[in-house]
């Protein structure tokens, strides 16, 4: 099992989704004799799961089922233990389109955190790209390194424990792309400089408020990147329902048939029809945060 590779048969050592509901799963990881208690009851790793197919539907001791899923950097995303605040999916998809991440592609990014984000850009640097990614909280750091060697994907990224902002990446010359998510990016924006390549590339910066965005952008400025834009992508989850709509009465229908005796034919009067349609929401709190990026020139 790999992030970044997928694998039919579950294993030992394996890290495993468990799937009860859309809103329910929890990471696990295989081990020979471990037992995971669910809603459902237990699931046994030695006889339920290792050997067993990825995707396979899982009767638990109670009666109940799950089915077991290869992890993914989505399914990480909302299942990983939460040590810092992380990104989303909805945010994590414009930031690597952005970026105009690939394979082959070298990245920088600060800081680390829970590594939502991290595995997201693996998988799509994958498998010659590499990331470079510094997190200034030592014990995060360790921990977010160990996951990556438990997930198989520390040969694509190296962990720095650092102050980006005095410290920069460690690297010079290298990145295609850089992203920053720290409290005060504008101080590491000369440091994203150095570390991407001579040919150019693309910086982001996510910050929660519009002060940090305005002084971001005036480094930006004075680094001399280009293309600076800013945008907040708000997610708005309409919700599907049956409704009851009134048939409006326009009268007698004069092109109706007629009976024998010369009366209209009349048909019963439907007065109502259901349909399928959706509803929006009416509030919509979904700020997360501000996306700006730019484009190094290049020199």
């Amino acid at each position: 099992m790999s992030f970044v590779e997928y694998s039919d048969c579950i294993q030992e050592g394996d890290i495993a989704i468990i799937y009860q509901s859309h809103d329910s799963m929890m990471p696990v990881k295989v081990q020979q004799g471990t037992q995971t208690q669910t809603r459902y009851g237990v699931i046994r790793h030695s006889s339920d799961l290792i050997g067993q197919r990825y995707g396979s539907k899982i009767t638990c001791s109670k009666g109940g089922w799950v089915h077991v899923l290869h992890p993914t950097p989505e399914l990480w995303t909302v299942t990983l233990p939460h040590r810092t605040q992380i990104l989303y999916t909805t945010d994590i998809a414009t930031i690597t389109m952005m970026l105009e991440l690939k394979p082959g592609s070298i990245v920088c990014e600060s800081g680390t955190g829970s590594g939502s984000l991290s595995h997201a850009i693996l998988r799509t640097v994958a498998p010659t790209g590499h990331l470079h990614t510094v997190e200034f909280h030592q014990q995060r750091a360790e921990k977010v390194a160990e996951e990556f060697k438990e997930h198989r994907v520390d040969h694509l990224v190296t962990v720095r424990n650092q102050d980006v902002c005095k410290d920069g990446f460690g690297v010079t010359g290298v990145a295609d792309a850089v992203f920053l998510d720290i409290p005060s990016p504008w101080e590491a924006v000369k440091h994203a400089k150095a570390a991407m390549k001579r040919h150019g590339g693309r910086v982001c910066s996510f910050s929660p408020c519009i002060e940090q965005v305005q002084r971001t952008c005036e480094a930006l400025v004075d680094q001399g990147f280009e293309e600076i834009s800013t945008l907040e992508v708000l997610l708005r989850v309409h919700d599907v329902r049956t409704v009851s709509l009134p048939l409006p009465d326009f009268g007698p229908d004069p092109s109706a048939p007629t009976q024998l005796d010369g009366t209209e034919k009349t048909t019963p009067n439907q007065t109502t029809i259901s349909l399928k349609t959706t509803v929006p929401p009416r509030e919509i709190p979904g700020h997360t945060g501000y996306l700006t990026f730019a484009t190094k020139p290049r020199t």
